[in-house]
């Protein structure tokens, strides 16, 4: 039996790639589909798309970040201590490039695309909104995989979804929080200031940069 690693702690950046419309997507492409998809093993080219995306949002992510894991519709990676992070204008266009490749993936699609019914065809609406947090965490192992936990990391997935949609709004874009912003050297200048609010934590300020 291996024994598992101590926890260790560490200090930094936490990132967090969500596709919005994801689950819309798929349950419309289902639905319209349903008499013939998942016949005889037959899968949903959607979900290969899917695959694709995420696929190309880790290609740009990491490195310089280090991948923690996938959830479904979202990335999640963090700054190692051995990461070489970029920091001011290079994160951003980090972040910029993997939503221009992000949309380049899905124009991609259309090449490669086998139906366009009207469910099939939302895969235009799919868009790229991404979290930049930070702070303290632990990795530790659970279930036999190393996995980051404390309430920065919480948090971090709880911003995913703002309270205070009427500032987002539509379309891609990243949620920088004050204390990411600082970490990764970023002028805020440019960006639209936000207070996220949650129970048990402190306000949190934040900076929407919108991506298209």
């Amino acid at each position: 039996m291996i024994e598992p690693t101590a926890p260790s702690a560490a200090n930094g950046l936490l990132v967090l790639a969500d596709i919005s419309g994801y689950t819309s997507f798929l349950q419309a492409v289902t639905h319209a589909h349903r008499d013939d998809a998942f016949a005889d093993g037959a899968i949903p080219d959607a979900y290969a798309v899917i695959s694709t995306l995420l696929d190309g949002i880790v290609e740009r992510l990491v490195p310089p970040l280090t991948l923690s894991k996938l959830e479904g519709d979202a990335v999640f990676a963090y700054e190692s201590a051995t990461d070489t992070t970029p920091r001011g204008d290079e994160m951003l266009e980090c972040i910029r490039g993997c939503y221009a490749h992000f949309r380049h993936r899905v124009e991609t699609a259309h090449s490669v695309w086998q139906c366009w019914c009207e469910a099939c065809s939302r895969i235009d609406d799919l868009d790229l909104k991404l979290v930049l947090h930070a702070g303290r965490y632990v990795l530790q192992d659970v279930a036999g995989r190393r996995e980051l936990v404390g309430p920065e990391v919480v948090i971090a997935h709880r911003l995913l979804k703002p309270g205070t949609p009427e500032l987002v709004g539509r379309g891609a874009f990243a949620l920088v929080t004050s204390a990411a912003a600082e970490r990764a050297q970023l002028q805020t200048g440019g960006a639209t200031p936000v207070v996220e609010s949650y129970e048990h934590y402190a306000p949190i300020d934040a900076f929407v940069f919108r991506l298209t």
